[in-house]
């Protein structure tokens, strides 16, 4: 296949073909190692490609890098009721309405709506679905009505028995865990545990980080020792990860909105980091959007208005000369000093493909993704046509892929 010319790397012009490769079922990791960080990892730095293993990563980091981690943690986003005529529809959660902040509509004991998407919605006619289930306080049976019907989405309003129960618990005694469409399977016992990063805190994925899923307490303690700095942000991982590039080029193709929370102590962190020249390496490609986007943000941001967070899909690539990575952070921590607040949140379809210029990142820590994924775009972006030589090393060395699969570590 051909190396895309300039005018090709536009990101608008980016043909998706060319992020296309020859991905066997059989490479696919449908379960987790027995042990997180017995994982391989490739080792990718100055164009030279080397494998080792996961809990050795602290060995090939700077010492004086900073890890940038997301701490969200997956809820039980999906919810199987039946028709009363016995037909199954399953209500997948995607992000919460009203209200609108995650924290919110998890401690709620009355009413919320969710924006969901519905398997088998034919089968759903007309009133509201009832599912009846077990939880520690006692039997409670929640009820879901179908308001509006949106461009990708329905919104749908949640109301149950037992008053006693926030809306959160109901998620976590009625709702089942929601493994990636991939992996072909229903979640099971381990992965209760297995696909939550040991870290994770904040309720609101729908997907797990999984370059996180690698790490373990021995792993932070190597880290530790080499004083490599451990900074914690929250992206909640929406199923538009998984939606593919459908389009020829990628000018045609809407980006995913995820939610971000960053606090101001994470700010002044990475402020310092960034001040001192020393690296920061998220570990994720949300924590990368994550990371980036504060950038693309800062860069517009004014003192003078409350801070929320909001960067499009088509930002970066706007013509023009744009601040410093310190000028950008320090334009945040001024809003937020200004306004009182001690977190900046937001969203962000931030948009990384051949053709972006990183801000703020000094590396990446991922797994293998899908062919033709705007997550595969984003390695590109790191190592332009190198990604094909790291998947075809990977491919030849028998890595597994995707979720549950090995890691890279790109310097």
């Amino acid at each position: 296949m051909s190396i895309p010319t300039p005018e090709q790397h536009r990101p608008e012009n980016i043909e998706i073909e060319a992020y296309d490769y020859p991905l066997p079922e059989e490479r696919i990791a449908r379960f987790p190692l027995p042990e997180r960080d017995a994982s391989k990892l490739l080792v990718y730095r100055q164009g030279a490609i080397r494998e080792t293993v996961f809990r050795r990563i602290a060995d090939e980091l700077p010492s004086d890098a900073v890890l940038l981690f997301n701490d969200s943690r997956v809820i039980h986003a999906r919810l199987r009721f039946h028709t009363p005529e016995g037909r199954p529809v399953e209500i997948f959660c995607l992000e919460p309405a009203v209200p609108a902040e995650y924290q919110l509509n998890f401690s709620s004991k009355g009413p919320v709506r969710w924006l969901c998407l519905i398997g088998n919605n034919r089968h759903w006619k007309q009133g509201a679905l009832a599912l009846s289930m077990d939880t520690p306080q006692g039997t409670a049976t929640l009820y879901a009505e179908r308001l509006h019907r949106l461009p990708d989405a329905f919104e749908v309003q949640f109301s149950w028995s037992g008053e006693h129960l926030s809306f959160g618990e109901l998620l976590a005694h009625g709702g089942l865990l929601p493994l990636p469409p991939y992996l072909e399977r229903d979640a099971v016992a381990e992965d209760e545990d297995r696909y939550q990063t040991i870290y994770a805190l904040q309720e609101g994925s729908v997907a797990a980080p999984t370059a996180g899923l690698h790490f373990t307490e021995r792993v932070f303690e190597a880290l530790e020792q080499k004083g490599i700095e451990r900074l914690f942000v929250t992206l909640h991982v929406g199923a538009g990860t998984f939606k593919p590039v459908k389009s020829a080029t990628i000018g045609d193709h809407a980006m995913h909105e995820e939610s971000i929370a960053v606090s101001s102590d994470v700010l002044a962190k990475l402020l310092a980091a960034v001040e001192a020249g020393r690296p920061v390496v998220p570990v994720g490609t949300t924590a990368m959007r994550t990371l980036e986007s504060l950038y693309w943000y800062g860069a517009g941001a004014s003192a003078k208005a409350p801070a929320r967070l909001e960067v499009a899909q088509w930002t970066p690539y706007a013509d023009g000369p744009q601040p410093t990575a310190v000028e950008a952070l320090r334009r945040i921590m001024d809003q937020l000093a200004a306004s009182g607040q001690s977190f900046i949140e937001g969203h962000t379809r931030l948009l990384i493909a051949p053709g972006y210029t990183f801000r703020i990142a000094g590396g990446l820590i991922t797994n293998f993704h899908q062919p033709r994924s705007t997550l595969l775009l984003l390695v590109a972006a790191w190592t332009g046509q190198d990604w094909r030589r790291l998947y075809d090393y990977a491919l030849a060395g028998d890595f597994r892929f995707l979720s549950y699969g090995d890691g890279m570590l790109l310097l």
